[in-house]
């Protein structure tokens, strides 16, 4: 699948795209453009891939057990092709990079970042989810659906990558306005929060809602004065 990249220098940020989103639109809907003076200045580059949501958690002619297991081809996808090629063109082969992504494609941030915190020592989710849904689930599960279920195995995690986690920024945002479902960000700030994981919780006010203006301004914020790029 392309990836398409924005910058020649500065921290990587692999950047997810929305719901049944391309690696097009977040240019298109001016979240790039919103980050493009930090991107200018040689802050940071920024990786865009796409999302096989339609092949998976959204053909409901599939069963739970073939949406799991293409979700965990495109997790190892993530893991096995895209970090590896973006780790070469920076030129270093160990580099943790940043992951962000807003609604649907916080989950896969957050997914990709706990997944691998050897990969990733950044995440800014955006008005996400990070418990697959059970009406995708019907009560089906198996190690695809687990390790692909932040909400179940993040809590969870120990040894080195515990270690790792620790020594790394996890942001948690959400409007409180019209579309937005911000218990889903206050669940899992507390499943991580009794795991003792630190992190960041940033609940926004009642007039932000679940759109791109939203994310224009959070994703602006938090590259621009709250990670210490």
């Amino acid at each position: 699948m392309p990836i398409v990249r924005y910058g020649e220098w500065g921290r990587a940020l692999l950047l997810f795209p929305t719901s049944h989103s391309d690696l097009w639109d977040n240019e298109n809907f001016g979240l790039i453009g919103s980050i493009k003076h930090h991107i200018d200045a040689g802050k940071l580059s920024v990786f865009c891939v796409n999302t096989i949501n339609n092949q998976t958690w959204a053909d409901h002619g599939l069963a739970p057990r073939e949406k799991a297991r293409r979700q965990a081809l495109y997790a190892g996808y993530i893991e096995d092709e895209v970090v590896p090629h973006i780790r070469r063109t920076l030129g270093d082969d160990s580099a943790r990079l940043g992951v962000a992504g807003c609604s649907f494609g916080a989950f896969h941030a957050a997914n990709s970042f706990f997944r691998r915190p050897d990969q990733f020592d950044t995440l800014i989710a955006m008005s996400g989810f990070y418990e697959l849904f059970p009406y995708w689930l019907h009560g089906f599960s198996n190690d695809d659906v687990y390790f692909n279920n932040p909400m179940w195995y993040a809590p969870r995690t120990h040894g080195h990558a515990r270690h790792l986690l620790d020594h790394s920024q996890i942001h948690l945002l959400s409007g409180q306005g019209a579309f937005e479902f911000p218990d889903k960000s206050r669940d899992f700030s507390r499943a991580l929060g009794a795991a003792g994981i630190g992190h960041n919780l940033d609940l926004w006010g009642h007039d932000v809602p679940h759109d791109w203006p939203s994310w224009h301004k959070m994703l602006e914020h938090y590259v621009g004065q709250r990670i210490g790029w």
